[in-house]
């Protein structure tokens, strides 16, 4: 039986060693922390559970899809809650809009803020199930190995205008400031700024509209566990608090890995679910083709990093939905402070993750569990010293939660912390502490990705957000199936 390591336990990597291991394969996966998921790792503290990372689900039949491999079922393992609203998008002017799948609330939203945009909606929906056709259910699976795919690929891309952003394409529907950015803030949630991203993008929004968003009972580490049990359930073996040192590489082949706790062994094949550069830089750092690619990567353009403030309060607040996104005063210029200036700004814009509203079972009885995601530059852009940052940066977040959105917040805090940037890097692995990897821009997508097969190293494997499709919970399962395929038929 051919032998297989995957390195690290986010989505991709747990979706990446299911389908492995449903394929016969000999699968284990490896991971530095002590806790599976990657980003999407778990804190407790003083009864409150906080998820680190991803907080939505918008597309379950992918995950349904790793189960049915083995005649199983994902309701078996987990409990997927609907969220509603999908998000409730507020405006300094006190505006308000929840943002669902619900055709005649949203229309009549619309309608208030602005009655020609209607139709403009309607127009831009079209638009957003086009691209989702070509761009998620044609492409989204499919590794570009070489640029001829590209362009077999590239009539339907310029048919949808891949050149052009999605902020652009909205605007073109949509008139009104406050909706151009409801329907294009969705990039920010993969690493990409609206005012650069392809238009191709705009796919998420018929994505969420196609399948709705979720939430998995017990957090969405409840579901980083159930994809782990399925994975043992299968017979695919776990090393947990185990990094991996080094990939061993020969010639044109990498032979097996070594781990920082002494253990080594040798693999048919390795994939990695890490950081590329890292993987690249550091694991392969002793091959040329690594020093080659590290190098050529860290020429690339980065995602963004975050700075995320988890809190507990002492009492419930029933009026605040599970997802909110708090915009500021500015929009494209607090974009080009974060993507491009490197300046943390004195205003936010702010997403604020509520879960107790959907499962309070979350947070001690009568409390409530949060998090708020303020994007920030990476360090590449911006080399704050952040431990002696972070504590002012959380005050001044929490200060204006209190005023805008929560009244008593810092009197009913009981149990705080922060992830920075410079965690990102330490923690993660991720090259400049970028939250996303590689950013999500036309010339870094695709065949212009890291390839989901190395090549030169050719039984090297990624999956994640640094490959194809890029990131998000769906872009990293969908970059699973991508590589699966290219595994299984390159194994026999």
């Amino acid at each position: 039986m051919r032998k297989v390591a995957v390195i690290g336990s986010g989505f991709g990597g747990l979706a990446l060693a299911i389908r492995l291991q449903s394929a016969g394969l000999d699968v284990t996966l490896i991971e530095k922390r002590d806790k599976p998921g990657g980003r999407a790792y778990v804190w407790h503290d003083e009864g409150f559970t906080f998820d680190a990372g991803p907080t939505v689900i918008t597309d379950p039949s992918c995950l349904e899809e790793l189960f049915a491999l083995s005649g199983r079922r994902l309701a078996d393992y987990v409990e997927l809650l609907p969220v509603t609203p999908f998000y409730r998008l507020m405006w300094e002017d006190g505006s308000v809009f929840d943002y669902s799948n619900d055709d005649a609330a949203l229309n009549a939203q619309i309608a208030a803020m602005s009655p020609a945009d209607v139709e403009g909606y309607r127009r831009f929906l079209t638009y957003s199930e086009g691209v989702f056709r070509e761009g998620y259910e044609k492409l989204g699976h499919e590794a570009f190995l070489d640029f001829g795919q590209m362009v077999k690929a590239a009539p339907q891309l310029l048919r949808y205008e891949a050149y052009r952003s999605v902020y652009a394409m909205v605007s073109r529907y949509i008139s009104d400031p406050r909706l151009r950015e409801a329907f294009s803030f969705h990039t920010l949630l993969v690493g990409g700024n609206p005012f650069k991203t392809s238009s191709i993008y705009a796919l998420i929004h018929a994505l969420e509209k196609k399948w709705g968003v979720w939430f998995p009972r017990g957090g969405t580490h409840a579901l980083v566990r159930g994809l782990l049990k399925l994975f043992t359930d299968l017979g695919g073996q776990v090393r947990m608090g185990s990094g991996v040192r080094t990939i061993k590489a020969a010639g044109e082949r990498v032979t097996g890995v070594a781990t920082d706790d002494g253990w080594s062994a040798a693999f048919d094949a390795v994939a990695s679910n890490g950081d590329v550069v890292h993987t690249y830089r550091d694991l392969l750092g002793g091959h040329p083709r690594g020093v080659q690619m590290g190098q050529r990567l860290q020429r690339r353009s980065f995602s963004p990093s975050l700075f995320v403030t988890y809190f507990g309060l002492k009492r419930q607040h029933a009026h605040i939905p599970h997802h909110s996104i708090l915009f500021g005063p500015r929009y494209r210029e607090l974009l080009a402070d974060i993507y491009s200036h490197g300046v943390v700004a004195e205003d936010f814009s702010l997403y604020l993750h509520h879960p107790t509203a959907t499962d309070p079972a979350l947070a001690p009885e009568g409390c409530s569990a949060f998090y708020v995601l303020s994007p920030v530059p990476h360090l590449g852009k911006a080399p704050i010293d952040w431990e002696t940052f972070a504590p002012k940066y959380a005050d001044r977040i929490l200060g204006y939660l209190e005023k805008r959105l929560i009244p008593g917040l810092r009197d009913d805090l009981v149990t705080m912390r922060t992830f920075t940037p410079q965690n990102f890097a330490t923690e993660l692995g991720a090259h400049l502490g970028s939250a996303f990897s590689l950013e999500p821009v036309l010339w870094q997508s695709a065949w212009f990705r890291t390839h989901n097969r190395d090549d030169v190293l050719k039984n090297l494997y990624f999956v994640g957000a640094g490959t194809h499709p890029g990131a998000g919970v769906p872009g990293v399962v969908g970059s699973a199936k991508a590589t699966a395929k290219l595994m299984i038929a390159d194994l026999g």
